[in-house]
């Protein structure tokens, strides 16, 4: 694919205040991103898992769902959460019980050895979160959820 020369590119439309701060609290979004997965990494590794089967197990941990359902929690494509879902289901930190809603689409459940790993990797989160917190003022951060929850929201409607 070859790219236009840039007067054949088009104009963008000019930009508000409030757009051209969202596009910085994007890319800021991104780069917290990149850094809490990192951090997810070395967290999940004290329960023996990685970042990406700490995330699935999260999303069951409270109650069996389906994958399709797990995925719409985490905001993860239902393929990626079956993937991991098998993987867990192989290594036994996780088991498919029957869905009483569905014949085909069994519920993921965490075993105890699923749960064994989130509490290994709790013991060393909550006070990793807890001195990351300090950083930030109580009313600050959750001004942030709450931001993050309608910008969730309102892309979620979209």
């Amino acid at each position: 694919m070859t790219v236009p020369p840039r007067e054949d590119w088009p104009k963008p439309t000019r930009q508000t205040e409030g757009g051209a701060l969202l596009t910085d609290v994007v890319l800021a979004t991104f780069r917290l991103n990149a850094r809490l997965m990192e951090a997810a990494q070395d967290l999940a590794a004290h329960g023996g898992i990685t970042a990406a089967w700490w995330q699935v197990l999260g999303g069951v941990l409270d109650q069996p769902r389906s994958v399709a359902d797990a995925g719409r929690i985490m905001g993860v494509s239902r393929q990626a959460v079956q993937r991991i879902a098998d993987l867990l289901v192989e290594r036994g930190l996780a088991e498919y019980r029957p869905n009483p809603a569905h014949r085909r689409a069994k519920l993921l459940a965490c075993t105890e050895a699923g749960y064994w790993a989130i509490r290994q990797i709790a013991l060393v989160q909550h006070p990793w979160t807890s001195e990351l917190a300090k950083a930030v003022e109580l009313e600050d951060l959750r001004t942030t959820f709450a931001t993050m929850q309608t910008l969730i929201t309102k892309l979620e409607e979209a």
